[in-house]
């Protein structure tokens, strides 16, 4: 890092204006929460020093400290230099305004899901506030199973995961949530230690990026398991196996919904005979199926 860098930046805006530069001049990618060096920049920043960022106008004129100033100035070096998402340097990352904990353990939340729970998967879940069977495949951070309990309030929800590091992330974000009571955590390839349950909704964020993608993918993703984003040649390794079996893990009348980031056409080539309804997301109707139990095969 400058030490002039050091000498001449003495409030926030000065900090804030000075990520914004970096970032933009070394080119970092945005993917992970933030749509541009702005953003980024404010996100780092604010939550660095432990502000909300929504009162970022209030503190755009405070002073910071020597100490304050030194240790955003080794995280913005972090961001540019080793490419490490934001969301991995502070340890924190939201999704539909809950705040949680994130390592390199699991990917950072994102998922297009949540928009939808946040509505309670209206007008799809006929009794949101009934006591419904829930369970969240592929759960890495828990996020989903978490924002589930909170828009599913008298829910029971299961979240599963392959890796026993993302379950270890999920678990202390379940206890800062303190779901422990209603959000059970299970160490499962997809299905495989969940051989009787049966659920009203299964959600799931599978690995769903190509072979081909994995290797073009920016250096930010590189930090993110594999595991979670590896879909294998096509994409839909994970996706073949969730599809041929869900169906006898959903009660009857229960819903599969499924992100698919930008695959819909893999998708719809592989699984055209299976009746799908593609759900509205911010990011449009490429995003994320729905299925209903007696349309899976």
């Amino acid at each position: 890092m400058s030490i002039d860098a050091q000498a001449n930046l003495r409030t926030l805006r000065d900090v804030l204006r000075f990520a914004v530069t970096r970032f933009s001049e070394a080119g970092v990618f945005f993917g992970h929460g933030q749509a541009d060096a702005f953003d980024e920049a404010a996100f780092l920043v604010m939550r660095s020093l432990r502000l909300p960022l929504e009162r970022l106008d209030v503190f755009l004129g405070a002073y910071l400290t020597h100490g304050e100033i030194n240790t955003l100035l080794q995280q913005i070096d972090l961001r540019v230099k080793k490419r490490l998402p934001a969301a991995y340097i502070l340890k924190e990352a939201w999704l539909q305004g809950l705040k949680f904990y994130v390592d390199e353990r699991v990917i950072v939340p994102r998922s297009f899901i949540g928009e939808l729970l946040r509505d309670q998967l209206q007008p799809w879940i006929a009794d949101p506030d009934g006591a419904l069977d829930v369970l969240d495949l592929c759960t890495g951070s828990g996020c989903l199973a978490i924002l589930a309990a909170e828009a599913f309030t008298a829910a029971r929800v299961d979240a599963a995961d392959v890796s026993a590091d993302a379950l270890a992330v999920a678990r202390r974000n379940v206890d800062d949530y303190d779901l422990s009571g209603r959000v059970r955590l299970i160490e499962s390839d997809l299905f495989a230690k969940l051989p009787d349950q049966r659920y009203d909704l299964i959600i799931c964020n599978p690995p769903y990026v190509p072979d081909a993608s994995m290797q073009r993918l920016p250096r930010e993703y590189k930090h993110e398991p594999d595991l979670a984003l590896a879909g294998g040649s096509d994409g839909m390794k994970v996706i073949k196996r969730l599809l041929r079996e869900a169906r006898g893990h959903l009660k009857r009348g229960g819903l599969l919904v499924v992100e698919v980031g930008g695959e819909r056409a893999t998708v719809e080539k592989h699984f055209g005979a299976i009746p799908m309804t593609w759900l509205t997301t911010s990011a449009g109707d490429d995003m994320v199926f729905l299925c209903r139990q007696d349309e899976l095969p």
